[in-house]
C-alpha cells in the first residue's frame, strides 16, 4: 500500500480512467451561467456533474475502482460507506458489473438518496443505516468488510477513485479553448479536489484551484493549517455530501500541494445559493453541490473579467428539506428572528403586540404559548420574518418599551435548539 507521500495520480492513469468510463459516466456540459456572469462581471461556467445519471460525479470514481477488481474480489462482493452520492455510484456500478454490494449510510441521509440507491442497485445491493455521521457508517462498514473478507470501496481515499474523479478536470480542459483563471471545487473527503487539481497542475498550472468546504466541517482546512491530516471532534452534518470528520490521507497529501487556497462558507450562505439557483436558473442542487458557487462572493473582486469554473457536484436534494433550507437562509440573511415574548395577562395584549409592536410587513411564522402561574406575564416563543434586517433593532426597542421583550434566541444556539 502506498503512503500519502508517494502517490500522485498520473495523466496516463487518468486518461485510462476516462476511457474506462466511456458509456458509463456522461461527459457533462460546461455551461455559461448568464446571471452570475453579469453579477460578478466575469465568465462563470458551471461544470454540471449534477446531470450525471446518478446526479453526481461519484459514478466516476466508484466505477473506475470497481471495474479494476479481480474476478475473485468481485465474487466475494464489496462494501462501502456513504452519505448518498458515493452510494449511488457504487449501486449503479454493482448492477453494471453484476457485483453484490452492502452499503452503509448514516441516519441523517435524506430518504431521496436512500431510495435512489435502491433504484440504481436493484437486487445487487443491500442498505444498512448506521450512526449519525459518515464516519459512524464508515467504521461499521469497515468492520463488516474485515469480518466477511469483502473489498471496501472507499469514497475518496483510494487511487482508482481519485483517478476516476480526476476525469472531471480532464473534461473541463477539453471543453474550452479559453484560459481558465479559477476553478472552484467542493471539498468533502477530498476525492474530486485531489483528482481535478492534479490534472490542472500538469496541464494548466496557471489556473488557481480553490477548495470550498462547509463551515461546519472544515476538515481539509484544519488539516492544511496543522500540516497534518487532522480528525475533527464534531461536525455539522447538514451538508451531508461534504461533511466528514477526517479527509483521506492520499487526498490530503495531494490537496496540500495542489490547492491554491481553501475557504469555508456557512451553511446559511449555502442555503441561499440553493434557493437562488432554483428561483433564477431552475437548477436543483444539493448543499454540497452549491459549495463552489457560494464561494464566489468571497472572490468577487479577484474574479472580475476572469474565466471561472464552478464544479456543481450533485443534485440529490430531498424536497422535504426545503423548509429547513429556507429557514437557514433567512437566519443567515438576518431576516428570521426568534424571541421569548412576555405577554401581559390582560385582554387585548396579543392584539396590541400585532397592531403596535410588529411592523406593517412583519410576519409571525412561529407561535408557541404556555401560560404559567405567573399572574403578571405569560411567555411565548415567537418566530418573526422581517422584510429588512434593519427592522430588527426598532422592533426590539418597541418590545422593550411596552414590556413584551423576554429574550432574543438567535444568538443563544443551545436555548434556540431546545425551544424551537
Amino acid at each position: 500500500m502506498q503512503t500519502e507521500q508517494t502517490y500522485f495520480p498520473t495523466l496516463e492513469n487518468i486518461e485510462k480512467a476516462a476511457k474506462n468510463l466511456e458509456g458509463v459516466a456522461l461527459k457533462t456540459p460546461l455551461s455559461l451561467n448568464t446571471n452570475l456572469s453579469k453579477q460578478f462581471q466575469a465568465n462563470i461556467f458551471f461544470k454540471r456533474e449534477d446531470l450525471q445519471v446518478v446526479r453526481s460525479y461519484k459514478i466516476r470514481g466508484a466505477y473506475n475502482k470497481m471495474s479494476s477488481l479481480t474476478s475473485d474480489e468481485k465474487q466475494r462482493g464489496i462494501v462501502c460507506a456513504s452519505a448518498g452520492n458515493h452510494a449511488q455510484g457504487v449501486a449503479l456500478s454493482c448492477k453494471l458489473l453484476q457485483v453484490k454490494g452492502t452499503i452503509f449510510m448514516p441516519s441523517p441521509t435524506p430518504n431521496q438518496k436512500i431510495n435512489q440507491v435502491k433504484m440504481f442497485g436493484e437486487e445487487y445491493i443491500s442498505i444498512v443505516i448506521e450512526g449519525d455521521t459518515f464516519d459512524d457508517a464508515f467504521n461499521a462498514a469497515k468492520k463488516e468488510c474485515d469480518a466477511k473478507h469483502k473489498t471496501f470501496i472507499h469514497p475518496f481515499n483510494d487511487e482508482k477513485v481519485i483517478e476516476g474523479q480526476a476525469t472531471v478536470g480532464l473534461e473541463i480542459l477539453h471543453q474550452t479553448k479559453e484560459k481558465i483563471d479559477y476553478v472552484f471545487v467542493p471539498v468533502g473527503g477530498g476525492g474530486i479536489s485531489s483528482g481535478l487539481s492534479s490534472v490542472f497542475k500538469k496541464l494548466s498550472p496557471e489556473t488557481k484551484i480553490i477548495g470550498v468546504e462547509p463551515k461546519g466541517a472544515p476538515s481539509m482546512l484544519i488539516s492544511i493549517q496543522n500540516n497534518k491530516n487532522t480528525a475533527l471532534q464534531t461536525i455539522d452534518p447538514f451538508v451531508d455530501g461534504a461533511a466528514v470528520k477526517k479527509v483521506g490521507d492520499l487526498n490530503f497529501a495531494i490537496c496540500r500541494q495542489n490547492l491554491t487556497d481553501i475557504i469555508t462558507v456557512s451553511e446559511g450562505e449555502i442555503c441561499q445559493t440553493i434557493l437562488d439557483l432554483y428561483n433564477k436558473d431552475a437548477i436543483v442542487v444539493e448543499p454540497a453541490g452549491a459549495l463552489s458557487i457560494t464561494a464566489l462572493d468571497s472572490f468577487a473582486e479577484k474574479i472580475k473579467g476572469k474565466n471561472i469554473v464552478c464544479v456543481v457536484s450533485g443534485s440529490n436534494n430531498d424536497i422535504t428539506r426545503t423548509a429547513e433550507i429556507k429557514e437557514r437562509a433567512l437566519l443567515h440573511a438576518n431576516l428570521k428572528h426568534y424571541f421569548i415574548v412576555k405577554f401581559p395577562q390582560r385582554a387585548g395584549a396579543l392584539k396590541q403586540f400585532v397592531a403596535e409592536i410588529l411592523g406593517p410587513n412583519d410576519d409571525i411564522t412561529h407561535f408557541e404559548y404556555t401560560k404559567k402561574n405567573n399572574r403578571a406575564n405569560g411567555a411565548a416563543v415567537v418566530g418573526l420574518e422581517l422584510t429588512s434586517s434593519k427592522d430588527l433593532a426598532p422592533l426590539i426597542e418597541r418590545m422593550k418599551a411596552n414590556n413584551f421583550f423576554g429574550d432574543y434566541l438567535n444568538d443563544k444556539p443551545d436555548l434556540f435548539q431546545f425551544l424551537v
